[in-house]
């Protein structure tokens, strides 16, 4: 059966608690993002490797841990090619990105777990490294989502950093960090 669509604007988790998964964008250092990004993916590593039921879905609305990690994989690329273009462009208008769609187009479900463990980490490293070489001032370089939502990069990495922990809560309940 296919899951419905996500049509929530999450942007408010970077004002407010996110009472599902408890995180806080407000206080988040900017600095530990990429340590934050790499301790998520090292967590979605040990689920790919150990779970028998990676492949499962608890029910017909929810993913299986699998496809859950093949999300945050395609997550880290995505950012990565956002943060790139703001850092590199003033103001860019980010192309709009599916997640409904590519997870279906991508075949989430059928993919093997330990290439998806490897692509996500790979994914995680150049995104980590990516905001690790942020300096100050660029921080607040800006870019536009296709809804119109603005993001600095700095407010952009503690959302992405959500998308990440509130995954990894969804699938073993608990944050990474």
């Amino acid at each position: 059966m296919a899951i419905e669509r996500d049509t929530k604007d999450w942007t408010w988790v970077l004002t407010e608690v996110c009472g599902e998964c408890g995180y806080d964008a407000s206080a988040v250092d900017l600095d530990d993002v990429p340590d934050r990004i790499r301790t998520n993916a090292a967590a979605w590593a040990g689920i790919l490797a150990d779970r028998p039921d990676v492949r499962e879905r608890p029910d017909d609305q929810t993913w299986s841990p699998l496809e859950y990690a093949c999300h945050v994989r395609d997550v880290h690329v995505t950012f990565d090619q956002r943060v790139r273009l703001m850092l590199e462009t003033d103001d860019p208008a980010f192309e709009n990105w599916d997640q409904d769609a590519t997870a279906v187009e991508r075949r989430y479900g059928e993919q093997d777990p330990m290439d998806v463990a490897e692509e996500l980490r790979s994914a995680a490293a150049r995104v980590s490294s990516r905001y690790g070489a942020v300096k100050a001032a660029a921080w607040e370089r800006t870019g536009r989502r296709s809804d119109g939502a603005v993001f600095t990069v700095g407010s952009l990495a503690r959302y992405h950093l959500h998308d990440l922990e509130h995954h990894l809560h969804d699938v073993i309940g608990t944050t990474s960090r």
